[in-house]
């Protein structure tokens, strides 16, 4: 299994692979069974993230994302009680369909936009600014694509020293906004009492780039899957109340963040494998969502799927994905703002770049997603 393989359209070679198998080029057993994942995930002791080749710690430094025991619990305590889901409801809600709406507002007549730069990624760009109490400046998409190209290239194992040193670079920028904002009564301020001004930026920074690098393309994603499936597409037309369904059924199919590492403590087996103190064992999120032993006809996208909430896109275990109250909100309003106000809403695939498609190793999301609609006012689709 190559690592282009893994980036474009893995999904067959995973379901070669399951449950377990050693890809050379990660120097990882890549681990694409569903049962395998959830024990590996469950099991931090035996398969750790505390370990130098973590690809996120390297970038902004140890983190809840990169910690276990007793330390992970104090990084992860100190931000969780703004993201349960009743707080992120009283907080957020009506921030995220004003948003939502202004970006939709903005594109309505123009009949033509790429979702993913017009909708998705402006929207998780605003929610995480809110959220970590920063203003929302342009820079903040640069820092977090850097941050996210560096990690991206740590965890492939081909880490070029210019993308590195961007990466460093706009860590550093966030950085700086992180602990101006942190005034009495933010978010930060609040995450200090327990941390290091240190360990909460590095904290908040992960929250920012994980918060709008995955919620970006859960949003992209949930959009293709619907516009490139129109039977599904009629019955969440037909029931709105599906829309939450369907962004599950997404992240099923295709989640934002296709793999997690982990490294062994000490010699074991996985499904006969022989893996030693020290392997780095990585989970395909994407491989164990594929599972046909849980999932009956695992490739088909299926809004009604009885138990699509099975999906390990949030992950599992005690690095459960401290924002995942969050990301589902922001995709069910989204993809209810974009359908109800983009009248004819199809997707436009006759650029050079031809049909949108999820890519990417580690982050899989649609490059481009460019539709058509009937612009506003308009009763022709263009």
């Amino acid at each position: 299994m190559s690592l282009a393989e893994l980036e474009q359209d893995p999904h067959r070679a995973l379901a070669r692979m399951r449950p377990v198998g050693w890809v050379p080029e990660l120097n990882a057993w890549l681990v694409t069974g569903y049962d395998l994942a959830l024990s590996v995930l469950r099991d931090a002791r035996t398969f750790t993230v505390d370990d130098p080749r973590f690809a996120t710690a390297r970038v902004v430094g140890p983190s809840m994302l990169s910690l276990d025991g007793e330390p992970h619990a104090r990084h992860r305590d100190a931000f969780y009680g703004p993201f349960r889901a009743a707080r992120v409801r009283e907080r957020l809600a009506a921030f995220v369909q004003a948003e939502a709406d202004r970006l939709v507002d903005g594109i309505a007549a123009d009949g033509t936009a790429d979702l993913r730069l017009a909708v998705a990624g402006p929207l998780a760009v605003a929610v995480m600014a809110r959220a970590l109490d920063l203003v929302n400046e342009p820079a903040i998409l640069d820092w977090y694509a850097a941050i996210v190209a560096a990690t991206s290239a740590y965890a492939s194992g081909e880490p070029d020293p210019g993308v590195l040193a961007r990466g460093a670079a706009a860590f550093g920028e966030l950085s700086g906004r992180l602990r101006a904002a942190a005034c009495p009564g933010s978010l930060l301020a609040q995450a200090c009492a327990a941390l290091t001004q240190d360990e909460a930026v590095s904290n908040a920074a992960v929250l920012m780039f994980g918060g709008i690098e995955t919620t970006e393309g859960m949003i992209a994603n949930a959009l293709l899957h619907l516009l490139t499936s129109p039977d599904q597409l009629a019955l969440v037309r037909a029931d709105p109340d599906l829309v939450a369904a369907a962004a599950e059924e997404s992240l099923r199919l295709e989640p934002a963040a296709a793999v997690v590492d982990r490294y062994a403590t000490a010699d074991t087996v996985l499904a006969g494998a022989p893996v030693k103190a020290g392997d780095q064992v990585t989970v395909s999120i994407a491989g164990a969502n594929r599972d046909p032993a849980v999932f009956t006809d695992p490739d088909r996208f299926d809004v009604r799927r009885v138990n699509a909430s099975r999906q390990l896109a949030f992950a599992h275990g005690p690095h459960f994905c401290l924002g995942a109250h969050l990301a589902r909100l922001e995709a069910r309003i989204a993809v209810t703002t974009v359908l109800a106000r983009l009248p004819g809403l199809r997707l436009d695939d006759a650029g050079p770049d031809g049909p949108a498609a999820a890519r990417g190793l580690v982050f899989r999301k649609p490059p481009h997603l460019r539709a058509r609609w009937s612009p506003s006012g308009s009763s022709v689709i263009p």
